[in-house]
C-alpha cells in the first residue's frame, strides 16, 4: 500500500504568514494515533503563536491543537481505537515550559504539560493532513455528528475538566498555583443536586461554555455571566441563571442570584480574565466570604483578594481529564449529554484558509468556534 501524501501550513518565522508545504508523513509511537484530519478547530492561542514564535523550539513548525478526523495508524499497544475510526482529539506532548527563554510572556490555557508543537516535534501540530495525537486525549465520534461540528470539543473539554475535577493544585509558574476545585466528573445519568453554586463569567467563550456543560452534568448549579444577545445560548449549554456582563449592577445580582440559589457557592470560572472581570470576581468573592478563582491568565495578585480566595490559572492539559475521554465522551455525546457547542463556523475548506481563520481569531469572535474542513 502507497504510503499518502502528507501537508501542513508552516509558520517559517514569528509574525509571517503560514506557508503550505510537503510534511513528513507521521507514524504512531507507543501509545500514539495517527489521525487523517477532516476538520481542525481554530483558538486564541494560535495566534499568540504565530505572532510571537514562543515556545517554538523547531523551525520551520506546525502548530494547532484541536483535531476531527479518522484514524489512520493506531500504535500496537493502543486497544481503544483501529484505524477506520471516527475521532476528535486533542494533540498533547509533555514539554518544559521554557520559562528561562521567557520569562515574561504569558500567554491563556498553557502550562508546562502543554501541547502540540512545542513538543518539538512537527508531527504534533494540528495544521496538517495527517497528526500524531495521544490516545488517551481522544473519543469516538458518533457517526451522527459531523467531523466540523465534533472538532469544536476537545481544547474546550480539556480545559474545563483541568479546572473543575482536579483535586490538589499544582504550580503553574512560580507564585501562580493551579486551580483545583475538586469537583465530581461529569456523568452520562441525570445526577442529584450537588448543592453547590459555580458562576461561569464569559458563558458563551468556548470554554466557558464548555464549563457549563461539565459542571451541570456533575449536578453543580450555574450562574452564568456573558452578552445580553447571548444569554439562550448559555442557557441551552445548562446556565440556571444568566446576567448581563454590561450591567452596571453586575456583581450585586450575582450575589443575590447566588444567595437565593440555598446552596455552597463553590467560586468563580473566569474564561475571560480581564481587570474589569476581576473587579467583578473580587467584588463577588468578598461578599460571599471566598472560594475558588480559577483565571485563564494569571489572577490578580494575592494582595489584591481576599485572604479566603484559593486563586490559579487553569491549564488546558492533565491526565486528570484521561477518565473523561475514556468513559464520557463518547457516551454524551450520542445521548446529547453533552453538545458540540459553540457551533462551528467553517471559514472554508483546505490548510490555505488557516491563515485567514486565525486573523477572524484574533479579530474576535462571540459564541462560535471558528473551523477549518479539510
Amino acid at each position: 500500500m502507497s504510503v499518502p501524501k502528507n501537508q501542513a501550513a508552516w509558520l517559517v518565522k514569528a509574525g509571517s504568514p503560514l506557508e503550505l508545504g510537503d510534511a513528513t508523513m507521521p507514524t504512531a509511537g507507543s501509545g500514539e494515533l495517527v489521525i487523517k484530519n477532516a476538520a481542525i478547530a481554530i483558538n486564541p492561542l494560535d495566534f499568540h503563536m504565530q505572532d510571537s514564535g514562543v515556545f517554538i523550539q523547531q523551525w520551520p513548525a506546525i502548530f494547532g491543537c484541536d483535531i476531527a478526523g479518522e484514524v489512520y495508524e493506531a500504535a500496537k499497544d493502543v486497544t481503544r481505537f483501529k484505524p477506520g475510526d471516527r475521532v476528535i482529539g486533542y494533540v498533547a506532548q509533555e514539554i518544559d515550559l521554557l520559562e528561562s527563554k521567557y520569562p515574561k510572556l504569558i500567554l491563556p490555557l498553557f502550562n508546562r504539560h502543554a501541547i502540540s508543537l512545542t513538543s518539538g516535534r512537527p508531527q504534533d501540530g494540528a495544521f496538517a493532513l495527517y497528526t500524531v495525537i495521544p490516545a488517551d486525549k481522544a473519543a469516538v465520534l458518533p457517526n451522527e455528528i459531523s467531523f466540523t461540528d465534533g472538532v469544536v470539543v476537545p481544547f474546550a473539554l480539556e480545559a474545563a475538566v483541568c479546572a473543575l475535577s482536579l483535586k490538589k493544585s499544582g504550580v503553574a509558574m512560580p507564585g501562580v498555583a493551579t486551580p483545583a476545585l475538586g469537583l465530581p466528573y461529569p456523568s452520562i445519568r441525570d445526577v442529584p443536586s450537588a448543592g453547590k453554586t459555580l458562576v461561569v463569567y464569559g458563558g458563551s467563550s468556548s470554554v466557558g461554555s464548555m464549563a457549563i456543560q461539565i459542571a451541570t452534568a456533575a449536578g453543580i448549579h450555574v450562574i452564568a455571566i456573558s452578552g445580553a444577545h447571548n444569554f439562550y445560548f448559555c442557557k441551552r449549554c445548562g446556565a440556571a441563571r444568566v446576567f448581563d456582563h454590561k450591567d452596571t449592577s453586575l456583581a450585586g445580582k450575582v450575589i443575590e442570584a447566588i444567595r437565593e440559589s440555598d446552596s455552597e457557592f463553590i467560586g468563580i470560572f473566569d474564561a475571560i480574565s480581564t481587570p474589569e472581570t476581576y473587579a467583578n470576581d473580587i467584588t463577588i468573592l468578598e461578599q460571599l466570604d471566598g472560594g475558588h478563582l480559577a483565571c485563564v491568565h494569571p489572577p490578580p495578585p494575592a494582595t489584591d483578594l481576599p485572604g479566603n480566595v484559593r486563586s490559579g490559572m487553569i491549564f488546558a492539559v492533565n491526565d486528570v481529564v484521561t477518565p473523561v475521554w475514556k468513559d464520557y465522551v463518547t457516551p454524551a455525546l450520542q445521548s446529547g449529554k453533552l453538545q458540540c457547542l459553540p457551533p462551528p463556523f467553517i471559514v472554508g475548506k483546505g490548510l490555505k484558509h488557516i491563515q485567514s481563520a486565525l486573523e477572524k481569531s484574533k479579530a474576535g469572535v462571540s459564541a462560535m468556534k471558528l473551523v477549518v474542513e479539510l
